[in-house]
């Protein structure tokens, strides 16, 4: 599996995968309102450089904090380590921008991904009530923050 940023012609791709992932997904506006806002950082996951789109996820940057606003792997393609792959990409890439500390929300209901954002090292700080819509649900908010260095 290789891992890059995404670019207007995964466009269609990422929308296949964001749809057969959310009862509420993104618009394909919202994906290109992303794509052209310079604090967010787009990844897409394939096979190669020629295969279709197996993942994406999304990161927005401010100051020395990161939120990851979406993470989706094709259901075909789970359960073999690429939603954490996508992550840690994430993360990778905001810590050369300066990041210490990351969020993001996740269904309550979501066991499988608060497993594996757990499994990364993030931690519950909060809970969103009534954030998700289709169904109407709580949002577990998720932290993981740099160890500060001891000096």
């Amino acid at each position: 599996m290789m891992i890059r940023p995404m670019t207007a012609e995964d466009m269609d791709a990422v929308l296949i995968v964001e749809n057969a992932c959310f009862t509420d997904p993104w618009s394909r506006k919202s994906f290109e309102d992303s794509l052209n806002e310079p604090s967010a950082h787009l990844l897409v996951m394939a096979e190669d450089a020629k295969a279709e789109v197996t993942g994406y996820c999304c990161l927005y940057h401010a100051l020395d904090e990161g939120e990851i606003v979406n993470v989706a792997v094709a259901p075909e393609y789970r359960q073999k380590g690429y939603g954490g792959a996508l992550v840690r990409a994430l993360m990778t890439l905001g810590a050369s921008l300066g990041e210490k500390r990351f969020f993001l929300e996740v269904r309550a209901g979501n066991t499988a991904g608060k497993r594996l954002y757990g499994s990364l090292g993030f931690e519950m700080c909060g809970i969103r009530k009534g954030f998700y819509t289709n169904p109407k649900e709580d949002a577990v908010v998720m932290m993981w923050e740099k160890a500060p260095v001891c000096q």
